[in-house]
């Protein structure tokens, strides 16, 4: 089942962000799960990747982690996720 994201964050700021700008699949996967684990429940992380692939990816780690993918943002070449921590 596929979840309607915003299409902005007006109300929602990041806790912390992480920049995987040049970056290849499983890397900003790897770093946003050992990020998280790093955080707080409530928190939100927001990670900027430019990997056509990271956008499944993200989806896909968020749906099997149980984490809160909060948006999906795309500006020319860039993604930009927020995904909050549930647990």
């Amino acid at each position: 089942m596929t979840q309607d994201l915003p299409k902005s964050d007006d109300d929602v700021q990041a806790t912390r962000s992480l920049d995987m700008m040049g970056f290849f699949c499983p890397e900003p996967v790897f770093r946003a799960r050992l990020a998280m684990g790093e955080m707080n429940v409530g928190d939100i992380l927001e990670v900027l990747a430019d990997d056509p692939s990271s956008e499944e990816d993200i989806r896909s780690w968020t749906n099997k982690a149980g984490q809160d993918l909060l948006l999906i943002e795309k500006k020319e070449k860039t993604l930009r996720f927020l995904v909050r921590k549930v647990k």
